[in-house]
């Protein structure tokens, strides 16, 4: 399967950032995941509503913890900030809740 110019741009501004090999695999990973969410749309075309539907998607459906869910808001952030020069703000989306748990005595 041939690379995607778009993702290889990603990475080499990661390595030339001197960001580590595990972030750059995790930055990468939430990028592909946003863009398989919303059907191979290519970033540009997309912009506040799409990350927070994305961000809601991985609250509400797939359950993630809020770190998790940060730390895909934090890889998107910096793909639009420093790959396609967009600046993203005034984001709402519904964060992942902790569940309250009654102790077991």
């Amino acid at each position: 399967m041939a690379k995607s110019p778009f993702i290889e741009s990603i990475r080499a501004d990661l390595r030339a950032r001197r960001y580590s090999l595990q972030t750059e695999k995790t930055y990468l990973f939430w990028i592909r995941q946003f863009i398989y969410f919303h059907r191979m749309r290519h970033p540009n075309e997309m912009a506040n509503t799409e990350i927070e539907q994305f961000l809601s998607y991985l609250a509400n459906v797939r359950k993630v913890s809020s770190s998790t869910q940060n730390l895909a808001l934090c890889a998107l952030i910096y793909m639009y900030k420093n790959i396609l020069q967009m600046e993203i703000t005034g984001l709402s989306y519904s964060y992942t809740k902790k569940e309250k748990r009654m102790p077991t005595v």
